[in-house]
């Protein structure tokens, strides 16, 4: 899933594409107000992330240009602008949400992946439900659910998980695993995509020490066995 964010901070920007990089969005950046409609003419991505005050042309003139086009791309506003009435005219012009900063990780990814759910749920083609040992994947809804326990999961997490269950039974090596879900523009790390499967197995697995559902094979990568 492809989202655009267009702030003029570098420090704000590179700190927000860097944590929707790390939960497997595909991150397109802008810096600037025109640049920013140029780059979702280019890139036509799923969702929009915009700061307010920007050069050249504000969030609130691009979130205008963007809903002359489509009504229907989410849209985001995250910005210092606190007052009432910031809000509601980012709202009143179209966008589905709006993050004041300064924010925190968890409130901002929960507010994304909010977004993320609508537009996966408009997806004819996404994948309908699987079953992982006693786990059922659902991924419109970014989630795991087992009995009534139920586990928030990033995309890169959905990937990871669909492509071991469509070759359950084989072992998925680590270079493939990268492949699929990284990207072919990311540097190949072991020890990225093992602490990542650790973290995952912490929220997915009954006992992280004994995975049922994700098993390593050592030298190759992992496997799901039914």
């Amino acid at each position: 899933m492809k989202v655009l964010i267009a702030e003029d901070d570098k420090l704000t920007r590179g700190g927000l594409a860097e944590l929707l990089a790390d939960e497997g969005y595909d991150v397109v950046e802008a810096e600037n107000g025109e640049e920013a409609i140029d780059k979702f003419s280019e890139a036509q991505p799923d969702f929009v992330c915009l700061d307010v005050m920007m050069p050249k042309m504000s969030g609130y003139e691009v979130c205008r240009h963007i809903r002359q086009f489509d009504e229907h791309v989410p849209i985001i506003f995250i910005s210092a602008k606190s007052q009432e009435i910031d809000k509601v005219v980012g709202l009143e012009l179209g966008a589905d949400d709006f993050i004041v900063k300064p924010f925190g990780v968890k409130e901002v990814m929960a507010r994304i992946r909010a977004v993320t759910r609508r537009c996966l749920d408009r997806d004819p083609n996404q994948d309908k439900a699987f079953v992982m040992s006693d786990l059922e994947i659902r991924p419109s809804e970014l989630r795991a659910v087992r009995g009534e326990e139920t586990i928030d999961l990033s995309l890169r997490d959905l990937q990871i998980l669909r492509l071991l269950f469509d070759r359950q039974g084989e072992p998925v090596s680590r270079e493939v695993i990268f492949e699929k879900c990284w990207g072919l523009k990311h540097l190949r790390n072991s020890r990225t995509l093992d602490q990542h499967v650790s973290q995952l197995r912490k929220r997915i697995e009954i006992d992280a020490k004994t995975p049922a559902i994700i098993k390593t094979v050592h030298g190759v990568g992992y496997r799901f066995e039914v």
